[in-house]
């Protein structure tokens, strides 16, 4: 079946995302830095954000089980936009190509609702998306297959027609699970390469 629908994901596919952006500032020595990360502000506590916490609770949440740490804790909040990267500029690109190619295009994105807006307002390539289901608004995180669902629904997407893009494979794995065509992202001229190779450029 030829594709009609292109699903993205946003965060390291068009934005490049790592809290160690933020904290390589704050914190000066290599192996502290990195037991921080491992072990305080982790992926793990940041995506109950992604699945509606709000920031204040898990930061407060947070501090009380490692109250030395309670500012640079606090520091993920506040300075929240210093863990975002470059803009991706080659996925944008692609993004615009398909567009202007009819192809429909839609976000999928584990982003909290907090963040979310500002995200927006500062990243215009957001406005090209036909629709984006942002997984701190509905509850749910990938790689739950719910809220593939729920794009699938509220898009009305036909999965076999549809090629899902992240850079998680967990979370392309789940995609094919439902019968989308799964791309793990890592660079814009390989799914570029992929998107030509379905004749969507």
């Amino acid at each position: 079946m030829q594709p009609t629908t292109v699903l993205f994901d946003i965060g390291n596919v068009f934005v490049e995302w790592d809290p160690r952006f933020l904290y390589q500032k704050l914190i000066d020595d290599d192996d502290e830095l990195n037991y921080f990360l491992q072990e305080v502000v982790t992926l793990d506590w940041h995506s109950e954000h992604d699945r509606g916490r709000s920031f204040a609770d898990g930061v407060k949440t947070l501090s009380a089980r490692f109250p030395e740490h309670e500012d640079l804790i606090q520091a993920f909040d506040a300075r929240w936009n210093e863990t975002l990267g470059p803009v991706i500029g080659g996925s944008v690109d692609i993004l615009l190509e398909l567009m202007e190619r009819g192809v429909r295009v839609y976000g999928l994105t584990n982003f909290s609702m907090e963040k979310w807006p500002d995200f927006c307002r500062s990243h215009d390539f957001t406005d090209h998306f036909e629709g984006v289901v942002v997984s701190g608004e509905e509850g749910l995180i990938k790689p739950d297959p719910r809220i593939y669902h729920t794009a699938i629904s509220r898009f009305h997407l036909d999965p076999e027609a549809t090629i899902y893009v992240d850079d998680r494979r967990e979370n392309v794995l789940a995609a094919e699970q439902l019968d989308m065509i799964g791309h793990q992202f890592t660079a814009p001229g390989v799914l570029r390469d992929v998107l030509e190779h379905h004749g969507l450029l």
